[in-house]
């Protein structure tokens, strides 16, 4: 069986950094031999209070990512997975819809543009202090596309926690980790 896993990071969120490193890792575990990491960049600011400005950093990173997928050669995978991480999740749910690519999706801290695309065979995870999405809408939006979700209380974009003055926990974030990790690997199997 062929398999291959498509990471898609976020805007300043690498494939190195926990999340995407980690469930990097175990699709290789899965079998997901060969994989493929979109790079992309935008130069852009201030995105988070400025929607024109979000929008525009999706269809530039779109059009990066769509380019360097350009050569895949999608039908000759059995088994394909998209990891992907924020602006990633909207990007791979994108693609996905838009080449007909059938494969399961890993979304890691999800916006809710998201979900304006047919989302099938996902799970999801999300913290309830993430400041880029509006906790209410977001989950209505998973519950409308009929995905599992785990859900990690006072938890933000990164899936950590942190104090009032950003001191982190960070043996509650390892716990964290481990926990979102550990469902990543049920869905993967």
């Amino acid at each position: 069986m062929k398999k291959l896993a498509v990471v898609f990071p976020g805007l300043g969120y690498h494939a190195d950094k926990p999340l995407l490193y980690y469930g990097r890792n175990l699709a290789t575990e899965f079998g997901f031999r060969e994989q493929i990491i979109a790079e992309y960049s935008y130069r852009g600011a201030n995105l988070l209070e400025h929607p024109e400005k979000m929008q525009e950093a999706f269809e530039v990173m779109f059009s990066q990512a769509e380019e360097q997928l350009s050569k895949v050669e999608w039908k000759e995978y059995d088994d394909i997975v998209f990891i992907s991480k924020s602006v990633g999740t909207a990007i791979s749910c994108a693609y996905a819809a838009r080449h007909q690519i059938s494969c399961r999706q890993v979304l890691y801290t999800p916006l809710e543009q998201t979900f304006l695309f047919p989302v099938k065979d996902a799970v999801t995870f999300t913290g309830t202090a993430d400041p880029w999405v509006d906790h209410e809408a977001l989950m209505e939006a998973i519950r409308r596309a009929g995905v599992p979700v785990t859900v990690i209380p006072e938890a933000n974009h990164s899936l950590e926690i942190k104090d009032a003055e950003g001191s982190a926990d960070t043996l509650r974030n390892l716990e964290i980790l481990k926990q979102v990790m550990e469902e990543t690997g049920k869905f993967l199997s």
